[in-house]
């Protein structure tokens, strides 16, 4: 049987008006909901999460809908911590999954990974699933970004629960690659995941690890989602700046979902 594909749409700080907001959810759902193959997460700025929230009935449970996601959270529980978000407020409005460690996040409010290692193991103890981003800066001919990785992984889970493994999602976004041109080459991409399922091994043990999705972003749009999948062995995508262009993301959800790769 084939298992799901994971297709999540970061849309940073975009767009900028609920009536922007709606209609890439609306079309978003639309489509998603045609899927045979394919789960769909949206992670919206925290504004406009409320659209992305499946409204379901007791009565009638509609068939792929949307999961939503959001694109960070504060390590506590609760307290004097002006401008933040748990992981237990956003779990209680129906967030499922949460992006922790994002090349920008780190970027912009100095994450170290202990942080992010804390937002993980916070999101999970809220019941929902840690989408963990990881990444090099740069690439060099001795393979020193592999020790990068390798260590930023480590440092990422160093207080995430081994239990909590399920709920776990890999995200390696090479930040060299976000916003250029071209992304990874498949053949790129198939050798990291082979190399985060062995610090995954290494760390875990080899049966806990190999059932953690790895997902690779950078500069993903529907023209290169097929190859990246299937010759880069990932289990899914995360898309940044294709996700809120509606006619790209749609394309690009089909494409995926045609793919059909025995796990």
């Amino acid at each position: 049987m084939s298992k799901k594909k994971i297709i999540i749409g970061n849309w940073k700080m975009n767009p900028q008006t609920v009536l922007e907001a709606k209609h890439i959810i609306a079309k978003t759902k639309n489509t998603a909901q045609k899927l045979e193959r394919t789960t769909v997460i949206v992670c919206p700025p925290f504004p406009f999460i409320p659209f992305a929230i499946a409204r379901q009935s007791a009565k009638r449970v509609k068939k792929n809908e949307v999961k939503a996601g959001a694109q960070n959270v504060f390590t506590e529980a609760g307290g004097a911590f002006t401008g933040e978000v748990s992981a237990h407020e956003l779990s209680d409005i129906g967030v499922e999954y949460c992006l922790v460690g994002h090349s920008e996040r780190r970027a912009i409010s100095a994450e170290t990974d202990l942080d992010v290692s804390k937002k993980a193991a916070a999101a999970v103890q809220a019941n929902m699933t840690a989408v963990l981003c990881i990444g090099e800066k740069t690439r060099d001919d001795l393979g020193e970004y592999l020790d990068v990785v390798r260590d930023e992984i480590k440092a990422s889970l160093q207080v995430f629960p081994k239990r909590a493994l399920g709920q776990l999602i890999i995200a390696y976004e090479p930040i060299w690659a976000v916003g250029a041109k071209a992304a990874m080459t498949p053949a790129a991409i198939h050798e990291m995941v082979i190399f985060i399922k062995k610090v995954l091994s290494d760390i875990y043990g080899q049966v806990s690890a190999v059932e953690v999705p790895i997902l690779y972003g950078g500069s993903v749009n529907f023209r290169n989602a097929a190859d990246i999948i299937a010759l880069g062995q990932v289990d899914g995508l995360l898309v940044g700046r294709e996700s809120v262009n509606v006619p790209g993301f749609v394309e690009l959800l089909k494409t995926v979902d045609a793919i059909n790769i025995e796990k």
